[in-house]
Formats: structure tokens, sequence, C-alpha cells
């Protein structure tokens, strides 16, 4: 062979591998998933395999609750494409006669006027909810609360990846954070950010709202959890809460972090999601 047509071969194959190469660090693509339950959201499929969860070696940032790093396996499920909004809520309301959000420690950060809320707000997430409020939405959807392990693979996909976009430090292009409270504008959209999406198509992952898991919470819970589809201890005092705020510094913005919440709580910064079996979208 020519020493030409041997520097052309070389540059193909360096092409062809580096696109590999580059093809083999891409996020994976998400399947499409049919609305699951009466509440007609949009879901995505998280597929069924091993991710790493916790923080990685070498974060500074880690808290002790976030170690070790450990290979978890989840099962196939569901997850909410968005997080659940007023829109979602005050049908589900409007449904059953379930209490309406309320922050009762701070009326003036309410978004809801008596048992509705204003066309304007009905595309922002839910907040002034507490895990049973939670709980009994998704339940009202035919669906349940995510896990902490689904919702970290939810942000994370298949990477060691500090942010749910990668590793590229936040900016008010991939999510809504370090905010002070203005009102309804302090919310933003639920999809706002193209650019904060997760591997699998999940929005909001970070920003926005704090979301309740299903949870109990154990700061070393990681030392001891099942390899596969970890479901948290089986009691507790505490409810774990997952993706931080609109009022979150880059630090706690982080996938990994963990915050342990008293389920009764009502607040300004904590909504939630909906996760659901894989069985369901048959």
């Amino acid at each position: 062979m020519s020493a030409r047509r041997l520097f052309v071969s070389a540059v193909l194959c360096l092409l062809f591998n580096g696109s590999q190469l580059f093809a083999a660090d891409q996020p994976p693509e998400a399947p499409l998933a049919p609305p699951v339950g009466i509440d007609g959201a949009p879901m995505v499929v998280v597929p069924a395999g091993s991710f790493p969860m916790g923080v990685p070696q070498g974060d500074r940032d880690g808290g002790r609750d976030e170690y070790p790093r450990h290979d978890v396996f989840v099962d196939t499920f569901l997850i909410d494409k968005f997080e659940v909004t007023n829109g979602l809520y005050l049908e589900f309301v409007n449904a059953t006669g379930h209490r309406v959000p309320q922050n009762s420690k701070n009326p003036m950060r309410n978004l809801w006027q008596g048992d509705t809320v204003a066309e304007s707000l009905t595309d922002r997430p839910v907040i002034n909810v507490d895990w049973f409020d939670a709980q009994a939405y998704c339940t009202w959807a035919g669906k349940r609360l995510p896990t902490e392990a689904e919702w970290e693979k939810a942000a994370k996909g298949t990477a060691d990846r500090r942010f749910p976009w990668g590793n590229v430090e936040p900016t008010d292009k991939h999510l809504n954070f370090h905010q002070r409270w203005i009102g309804e504008k302090t919310l933003m959209p639920v999809g706002s950010y193209e650019a904060g999406r997760s591997p699998f198509g999940a929005y909001d992952m970070a920003g926005n709202v704090w979301e309740w898991v299903n949870d109990w919470y154990d700061a070393r819970y990681y030392e001891k959890s099942p390899e596969k589809n970890p479901k948290g201890p089986d009691t507790g005092t505490k409810r774990v809460i997952r993706g931080a705020g609109w009022q979150n510094e880059t630090p706690t913005v982080r996938i990994f972090t963990r915050v342990d919440s008293d389920p009764t709580i009502r607040n300004e910064s904590t909504g939630f999601r909906c996760a659901a079996d894989a069985a369901l979208k048959e």
C-alpha cells in the first residue's frame, strides 16, 4: 500500500473511532412514553440498568450523607417529564376535594386564592404541599412518588455528572436558581430550560423547586443500601427532598445533594413529580 493510502486509511480510522468515542459519551436517548394516569402528564422512560449513585471521589462539595459512591441497579420505570404544575394540581383538588396548597407560616407566599389559582400560574410548579399531599396526588393520578434512587438516575443518567446537563457550572440558561422571593415570578414555567434537560429528557431536575421523593431519610443509608432497587429505610422521622429550588446556589444544585425534611412541612420552595412502574405503560 502506498504511503498516501496508508495516511488516508489512518485518518479515516481515527475519525471513525473518534466518532464512536464521541457517541459513547453522549447522554442516552430517552424513549418516548405515553402519558400514564388520569392527569395526562407526559412521562419519560428510564431503562433498566446500573448507574453510579452518590458523590464521586474527590468532590469537595459533597456532604457526609452523599457517600459512598456506589453502583445501583434500577428496574425500568417512568417519571414525569415536568414537575407537577398548579394547573394539574387544581384538577386534583376539584376531583377529590383535597386541601389546597397553603403556606401556614407565611401567607404572603401563597399563590392560590382560596380554592383556585390564577391562569397565569397554571404552568408553574405547585408549591406549599407536604409529602402527604404529594403522595395523595400521585395516588389519585394512578402513579406514585419516585424512590430516591429512581430520582437520581432520572436526573443523572448513567455517568458521573454533577448536574443533569453535565459538568458545566450552572448558569441562568440551565435552571431557575439563586433567586429571592418576588412572588409569582419567582417560579418559572416547567420545561423552560432546554439546556438543563436531564439525559433521559426530564426537565427542572435542578432548580425551580425541591422535589419530594418516597424515601425516609437516613444520613448513612448509602453505607447499607441494597444494590438493586433501593427503597430507603423502613422507618424514619424525615423524608428526602431532592433537586434544589429557586433560592439555592451552585453547591446545592448538584444532583447528589440530599436534604431531610419534615413530611408535614408546606413551604414555597418544595413541590414534586410522580413516577410509575414500567408495566403501567402497557
